[in-house]
């Protein structure tokens, strides 16, 4: 199975794996399973340590490191997953999220999320 991580959920399987269903924590430690994070994601960690939000207290360069030393394999952001963008519907607005949902079409993956909203897009999102 592939598995693509939404950023929350990126952070939290590494620094709050508690937060996280324990069926998911068996899913990504399965060395079956291809669990993948984005650069998207890198992207949006980036621009939230930069705006210095006092609720957030994550540095990209950090958390792509720690993905990579769980295993998790960075998935580069393509022009055909960035056009893919343009072409999905109008659900939900967060850049962030729309290229993540593009990215899981594209591969395809399943996408793990906090975010309910995104379920519409595909049967391939997965909401803890």
């Amino acid at each position: 199975m592939r598995i693509l991580l939404d950023t929350h959920v990126l952070i939290c399987s590494l620094h709050h794996v508690e937060r996280l269903p324990s069926d998911l924590c068996e899913a990504l430690s399965r060395r079956e399973n291809d669990v993948y994070f984005s650069a998207a994601s890198i992207w949006e960690i980036a621009i939230k340590t930069a705006l210095r939000r006092f609720d957030f207290n994550y540095r990209p360069d950090d958390i792509a490191a720690a993905a990579r030393e769980t295993g998790f394999a960075e998935l580069p952001v393509s022009a055909s997953q960035a056009s893919q963008v343009a072409q999905l519907p109008p659900i939900h607005d967060d850049p962030f999220d729309r290229l993540l949902i593009a990215q899981a079409l594209s591969m395809p993956a399943t996408l793990v999320t906090a975010n309910a909203v995104l379920s519409a897009y595909s049967e391939l999102v997965r909401v803890i």
